[in-house]
């Protein structure tokens, strides 16, 4: 028998995200017989909350992303709990808690040296009484309105509030979790496979047709999920613009020639590719010409979901930005637009009403 997944990997349901305050309907698409490009919610709406906190999922949702994504790290007492990344000195207050001060260290994390305070060395009791940070305050000014207001969430409030809100909403609002760093956490006693998968199931969301995807950097723990837990959603693997895998020997231009492309359609649905894989830059930071990525993914059957779109000066291409400012919004609707005529399947953005926005534009 096929693999289901060389059978049904196109078949993901997509979700139309509702037409903003004033707008028309959306046009017909420009590419007859794919569906309407989904809006991933990057870490909530990060650009507008502190990231990874309820309240910038719920933000987004209600600015019509079809997907909000929580990036599970574990806690000491091993729960699953939405942060960036394990060390949380740049998004929670613990460096202001004297009570955890001696809790600081340095760590190998996937062969970089970090230093920090690290998730697993907090039971989820005790990383209840820190308060959420904007990770970029010089950037985004305004968020720090809301430093300290917000809890850590654990994946499963994150599941409760989907539930809530697809109710509230009259639409299935999608989740797409990342895995941070597996390796490490597996070599602490922590693997974040097994509670992801149980809290799925549990929520008996681990099924086909499920608006759920798992995103990871890594293949290796991409095709455990797939071989070993035989998990039924849909998998993306997540590519850097350079570097590999940790402990993988291909880097991740590899994975993405045809042939790499067309191994991994064994064991994931779709690349989450950084956006200059797609449409790369000029030497003068000018945007440049779209590459064979989108075309050679879905010549193996892949969606391809590009990551990460910003709407701040610094993050655009240079003939997309407006003014000197590098935290003033430059043409971020025209950027995305450009990306979405490419054929990709839906992108990742830190302002999801700007990508709903950019959607129906792109017509």
């Amino acid at each position: 028998m096929a693999d289901r997944r060389q059978v049904l990997r196109l078949g993901a349901v997509a979700a139309t995200a509702p037409a903003l305050a004033g707008a028309v309907a959306a046009p017909a698409l420009a590419h007859p017989g794919r569906k309407e490009p989904e809006v991933f919610g990057h870490r909530g709406a990060s650009g507008y909350r502190p990231e990874h906190t309820l309240a910038s999922y719920e933000l987004a949702a209600r600015m019509g992303a079809d997907y909000i994504e929580p990036d599970l790290v574990a806690t000491k007492d091993h729960v699953l709990v939405a942060r960036h990344e394990p060390e949380i000195g740049g998004t929670t207050d613990v460096a202001n808690r004297p009570e955890f001060a001696a809790r600081r260290k340095t760590v190998l994390l996937d062969g970089v040296s970090v230093t920090g305070w690290f998730t697993e060395d907090f039971t989820l009791a005790e990383l209840r009484t820190l308060r959420a940070v904007e990770r970029l305050p010089a950037v985004r000014q305004e968020n720090t309105l809301y430093n300290g207001l917000f809890k850590v969430p654990t994946f499963q409030e994150v599941l409760d509030l989907r539930a809530k809100l697809s109710k509230e909403l009259g639409r299935d609002i999608g989740v797409i979790p990342e895995t941070k760093h597996p390796t490490y956490f597996r070599r602490l006693g922590l693997d974040l496979e097994t509670p992801l998968v149980d809290t799925l199931r549990r929520n008996h969301l681990d099924k086909r047709g499920a608006r759920v995807w798992i995103q990871s950097f890594e293949a290796a723990n991409l095709k455990m999920l797939h071989q070993q837990y035989r998990v039924k959603v849909n998998l993306v693997f997540l590519t850097s613009a350079a570097g590999n895998p940790f402990n993988d020997p291909r880097s991740y231009a590899q994975w993405l020639t045809p042939a790499g492309l067309k191994e991994l359609s064994f064991f994931v649905d779709g690349i989450g590719p950084d956006k200059s894989q797609v449409i790369p830059r000029n030497a003068d930071a000018t945007l440049g010409t779209p590459t064979t990525l989108v075309r050679d993914a879905h010549a193996a059957g892949l969606k391809v979901i590009p990551y990460t779109f910003r709407a701040e000066n610094q993050f655009l291409p240079a003939d997309y930005r407006v003014g000197t400012d590098p935290n003033a919004y430059g043409r971020a609707i025209d950027e995305q637009i450009t990306f979405l005529k490419t054929g990709i399947d839906g992108l990742f953005t830190d302002q999801p009403d700007i990508g709903v926005l950019s959607r129906t534009l792109a017509g």
